[in-house]
């Protein structure tokens, strides 16, 4: 990854500041994105001697997902490698439930499904035309799914396999340009550093999430559409 610039969005915790670290640890020049606070996640970047772009940006509102790529473009010159990590994560298990359908409010239901498949869209419509222009990229989505008895998670669900299917259909409007289009699990449910320290100690950290971001970034386009998996320091398909 030695001078290729690398964009993750919701890197602010979680599964993106671990994922930027693991393309930091690579060798690859960070632009930061997030609504939230960048402070954290820039300082372990610069202890491995990487200076990040930090910018803040809301990925569901086109004009600071356009002001974004601006910034990334003007002080890298290329973004070589997309990840569309933000998202707005269905309850975890030491959270509070989100209603089911029946009771859940349309509002609610917009901000999900604007912030997690919208700012997907239109994070991958606004790098695009660089990468069109190099003729090369890659654009990584996260892709997460559930279980239908979990009551609450219909419209998070929803969202991730909304994201799958469009990177199925990008993918093929992107092949003659040799963008190369995944979309990744992180490996299943995971606590964050949010999590209460009990709820740590019984399932994955981010640490689980392994290099696998790192991986899709130097996959083939044999692999182009594809939802991709880690298993046994591989990517296979899922």
């Amino acid at each position: 990854m030695q001078g290729k610039t690398v964009l993750v969005t919701g890197s602010a915790g979680g599964i993106g500041r671990f994922t930027a670290r693991t393309f930091a640890e690579a060798g690859a020049n960070l632009v930061l994105a997030d609504v939230r606070a960048l402070d954290t996640t820039a300082e372990q970047l610069r202890a491995l001697d990487c200076d990040p772009l930090l910018v803040k940006a809301d990925v569901g509102n086109e004009d600071d997902v356009r002001h974004m790529i601006a910034q990334a473009l003007d002080r890298f010159g290329h973004v070589d490698v997309h990840v569309n990590n933000a998202g707005i994560a269905t309850h975890g298990a030491w959270e509070a439930r989100w209603p089911c359908i029946r009771d859940m409010e349309k509002s609610f239901f917009d901000r999900v499904m604007n912030t997690n498949l919208g700012g997907t869209m239109l994070c991958t419509k606004h790098v695009l035309p660089s990468m069109e222009e190099r003729r090369s990229g890659h654009i990584i989505n996260l892709y997460g799914g559930g279980r239908p008895e979990s009551s609450g998670s219909a419209v998070y669900v929803t969202s991730k396999e909304a994201i799958r299917v469009f990177t199925r259909y990008v993918a093929e409007e992107e092949r003659e340009f040799d963008v190369c289009m995944l979309a990744v699990t992180p490996g299943g449910a995971i606590a964050t550093e949010q999590a209460p320290e009990e709820v740590r100690a019984k399932m994955p950290g981010v640490e689980s999430v392994e290099n696998r971001f790192v991986l899709a970034a130097q996959a083939g386009m044999d692999l182009t559409g594809q939802t991709l998996t880690l298993v046994n320091g591989q990517l296979v398909p899922c």
